[in-house]
């Protein structure tokens, strides 16, 4: 995907939105903006873009609720931009289904830099064995990129499969916050870890609707990090 990928770029500032464009487009990408929730919602239907540069702070329909809605039709990569005063908002982000925050005031070269990091794991996948996982009543396709639960489909985003599938890989070993951020999100990741936390808690809800418990596979290791255990 990456340089022939679609991004929408949505916050009400018009100098942001002009700004952020002329550097996506410099490196190659389809650029599409929108300067409130309404219009960004209207965008996401015309366009279908792989990827959304989302204001929080939004006049119309708010940033949250665009995700909200979002999500209930789309997987694509969400970047959020918040300010430093929105810290309770940045957490409710991600746990409402983006992918990853850059705080404002921001470095456009970051930017860029971080939408690349995703499309790139988007494209390429994991990249690793395509063989099956098979826990119990789990299973895990690399190659489909789906999971089932008794034959029952798990509707995840491509963080939340990447992550489960590097804990399932390592079945039954401690994985810090800082290895699963460079296996998942990629080296050359700016945020801080507790990203990991917040997908790791959506993860965990998502299994356990399709079958109660199932989440708790995934444990949490005090002070260390998590570790999915292979057998129920």
């Amino acid at each position: 995907m990456t340089k022939n990928a679609t991004i929408l770029v949505v916050d009400d500032e018009a100098p942001v939105r002009e700004t952020v464009r002329a550097y996506l487009e410099k490196e190659g990408y389809t650029v599409h903006t929108a300067g409130d929730g309404a219009a960004a919602l209207q965008a996401i239907r015309a366009f279908k873009p792989d990827l959304i540069v989302l204001d929080i702070m939004l006049p119309e329909v708010d940033g949250l609720e665009v995700l909200r809605r979002l999500r209930q039709e789309s997987d694509a990569w969400v970047l959020m931009l918040s300010a430093r005063s929105e810290e309770m908002d940045k957490i409710l982000g991600l746990k409402m289904g983006a992918d990853d925050y850059l705080t404002k005031p921001f470095s456009p070269r970051e930017l860029v830099a971080r939408i690349e990091a995703m499309l790139r794991r988007g494209s390429a996948g994991m990249q690793a064995e395509d063989a099956p996982l098979t826990f119990d009543d789990i299973r895990i396709d690399p190659a489909a990129r789906k999971v089932q639960i008794a034959g029952r489909p798990v509707d995840l985003t491509p963080i939340e499969f990447d992550l489960l599938l590097v804990l399932a890989r390592h079945h039954g070993r401690v994985l810090s916050r800082e290895q699963l951020i460079e296996q998942v999100w990629g080296y050359d990741y700016y945020g801080d870890d507790r990203v990991v936390d917040v997908h790791i808690g959506r993860l965990r809800k998502k299994l356990n609707a399709v079958s109660p418990g199932v989440g708790q596979r995934i444990a949490t290791v005090r002070g260390v990090g998590y570790r999915f255990e292979d057998s129920g």
